[in-house]
């Protein structure tokens, strides 16, 4: 059996099909032999200059360019666990994960050079931190290293990767992955029927590779580093957009000019800008070779899932149900289908509902809320926080499972319907309110481009039901309208008392919304506004 590690597997391919792309980055295209050679090289540099040993950590605070694969590669090549920062971090928040990771060594762009080298004089340990900047510093250090032809050690299955959360309900955390775990894992999710990897190198050999992908979520987040480690495990090619923020223009020239076949985006907030580029601009793109599009860590909505198949009638379209914690199952769509509902998933021997207080599975059809649960392929837990580990990592029946907090009802058919993070979940008068459920009802009215949905303190109920609005360009909509198409879409106690209209919702790379910043200012909006 080969040995479920991308530094191996990615080594072994690269022998195979040496002048094969592996990476393409504008006018930069890396070859499958020029990605493995620079990736020893830094590895030597890592080890002789750095003095990094296995187990070391080696943090990676940069956009989307091959710099990030490669210290990826590198890292796994000497058993050091990548761990990735995000880079739009400031320096407390980026101190925060080096601090945390214990990690020994930084590879930074120039854009995060000051916030980098900030945190790294705040860490007290017996180590600092050394840093390495990409450009000519970090040229240098590979034109300098000559490693030997034989790798000091054989990568392991359980050589870890580190990959933080996001922290929206609290600072980041390490999730520990085994590579074998996160390598079995990521292959069955895209192959349920057949759970164990097939041999990636008899594959090159024999003219096969999974495509070309571009993930135009950031490598810096579970959904954007996943499909690329898995398209790399496939001996296809990963492009790459190296710059922070989406520019849906640059998006659709990157897929036109390089022919991709796989787009990975972050739900509605990345597919809408997207879409909007492509109404303003009818068949200014040759777009026809792209196959899919998938999502991970927030669902497509239904329409906009129908706009997309409209535009590409050959498309499929994946929703995944996913998280740092854990790989969950899939969900297709395509035009021509019947319905294109909210993404749902049906239980199964991987995916459970359960009791959150009893452990036992909710009944089917029983209006039960419950909290969903992912089998299989699972991380160690979180890095140096056992409690946290053992509140998320769970046995139950004699079987550990993921339950990261996502509260959802089990149809009579065995379909999951989704509510939300229950860690965000708003008790209002009793009732509990989950955001993503209302958020999703918001997105159908066409004047919302965007929205997020917060609970705010009030003496009456405890909590009231809040939506910041971010309006569709062009449009023209008001609180009272928007309140009133509401009541007509949602229960009483869900629809949102208030509407605040903001400039724009300011969500991550990742997609992910700043809803401590967004709740502080409905608070202080509130306070001196009439409530509803």
């Amino acid at each position: 059996m080969p040995v479920w590690n991308f530094a191996a597997v990615w080594g072994g391919l690269a022998s195979i099909v040496p002048d094969r792309e592996a990476i393409v980055c504008g006018e930069r295209r890396v070859t499958w032999g020029d990605f493995a050679d620079r990736a020893r090289r830094l590895s030597w540099y890592l080890a002789r200059d750095a003095r990094l040993e296995p187990g070391d950590k080696v943090a990676i605070d940069l956009t989307n360019r091959p710099e990030y694969l490669e210290t990826f590669f590198a890292a796994l090549l000497l058993g050091c666990v990548p761990v990735n920062v995000n880079f739009r971090y400031v320096a407390d928040e980026v101190h925060h994960v080096l601090d945390d990771s214990d990690a020994k060594f930084v590879v930074h762009g120039p854009e995060q050079a000051k916030a980098v080298a900030r945190a790294a004089k705040r860490i007290q340990r017996p180590w600092r931190p050394r840093l390495l900047e990409v450009g000519e510093p970090y040229e240098r250090a590979l034109a300098g290293a000559s490693p030997p032809e034989v790798a000091p050690r054989a990568p392991s299955g359980d050589d870890l990767i580190f990959l933080y959360t996001g922290g929206t309900t609290g600072m980041p955390k390490g999730v520990m992955w085994r590579n074998e775990d996160l390598y079995v894992g990521l292959w069955a999710v895209s192959h349920p029927d057949r759970p164990d990897p097939s041999d990636p190198l008899e594959a090159a050999r024999a003219g096969k590779r999974t495509g070309i992908m571009l993930p135009v979520a950031p490598l810096m987040h579970g959904t954007g580093l996943n499909v690329a480690l898995a398209t790399l495990a496939g001996g296809g090619t990963v492009v790459l957009i190296d710059q922070p923020g989406l520019d849906a223009e640059l998006v659709w020239d990157t897929v036109e000019r390089e022919h991709v076949e796989m787009l990975t985006l972050v739900g509605d907030v990345f597919a809408r800008p997207l879409l909007a580029a492509l109404d303003s601009h009818p068949g200014r793109w040759d777009i026809s070779g792209l196959r899919g599009i998938t999502s991970s860590g927030v669902l497509f909505s239904p329409d906009t899932k129908r706009a997309l198949l409209a535009h590409l009638s050959g498309l499929t379209i994946i929703d995944t149900l996913g998280a740092s914690e854990g790989l969950g199952p899939s969900n297709t769509s395509r035009a021509g289908d019947a319905t294109n509902e909210p993404a749902r998933f049906r239980i199964s021997e991987r995916v459970h509902v359960f009791d959150e207080h009893t452990g036992r599975d909710v009944t089917p059809g029983s209006d039960e809320i419950g909290l969903v649960a992912m089998g299989g392929h699972l991380p160690i837990g979180y890095y140096n926080d056992p409690a946290r580990t053992a509140a998320t990592f769970r046995v139950i029946g004699g079987e550990r499972y993921s339950i990261p907090g996502d509260y959802a009802t089990v149809d009579v058919d065995g379909t999951v319907r989704l509510l939300g993070r229950g860690s965000a979940s708003i008790n209002t008068g009793g009732e509990k309110v989950y955001p993503e459920e209302v958020e999703l009802v918001l997105r159908k009215h066409a004047s919302v481009f965007d929205c997020v949905v917060l609970g705010v303190p009030d003496p009456r109920f405890g909590e009231k039901v809040v939506a910041l609005i971010q309006v569709t360009e062009g449009h023209y909509l008001d609180e009272a309208e928007l309140a009133a198409w509401g009541r007509t879409k949602l229960a009483g106690y869900k629809a949102p008392r208030r509407f605040l209209f903001v400039d724009t919702i300011e969500r991550s790379a990742a997609g992910k919304a700043p809803h401590q910043k967004l709740r502080a200012l409905a608070i202080a909006h509130l306070s001196v506004a009439p409530t509803a």
